[in-house]
């Protein structure tokens, strides 16, 4: 039985070949390099590394006429709280270094001059939003002072 004309009908002829054998090559080696690829994606853990910065909607005023600086928390967007921090508090704090800490949205502080707890004359305050779980601080917004 000779299955040359079978053979002739299941392949065709070099005019009906659909894709030429160096293409279906080039094809599967690229297929295999980028499942490879994912494959030590997932193994070597890369996607773990990457990281998300916090977020909050913070705006601080600066009140020149009063002395006052105010603070408040429009938004928290991926972060729990927001913190406050500035070396320029008053000297009651310790070390001259203190933070407000905790806050969430809707929450306003007003800190002026008057108050030996609050600010010196000049100085700069920062808000930096804080994701708990992974401990990621991201400063959202700063504010210079100069009564």
């Amino acid at each position: 039985m000779d299955l040359t004309k079978y053979r002739a009908k299941l392949l065709g002829n070099e005019e009906e070949r659909a894709v030429s054998p160096v293409i279906g090559v080039i094809l599967m080696v690229a297929i295999t390099v980028i499942l490879a690829a994912v494959i030590a994606a997932f193994v070597l853990d890369l996607g773990d590394s990457v990281g998300q910065e916090a977020q909050a909607g913070v705006t601080i005023e600066v009140d020149e006429e009063n002395n006052e600086v105010q603070i408040e928390v429009m938004s928290l967007g991926n972060a729990d709280h927001v913190d406050l921090k500035s070396s320029d508090f008053g000297s009651d704090t310790s070390e001259g270094d203190s933070d407000i800490s905790g806050m969430t949205v809707g929450d306003t502080v007003t800190l002026s001059e008057s108050s030996p707890d609050d600010l010196n004359s000049a100085g700069t305050i920062s808000a930096v939003a804080v994701i708990d779980a992974d401990g990621t601080e991201t400063q959202v917004s700063s504010e210079d002072w100069d009564f």
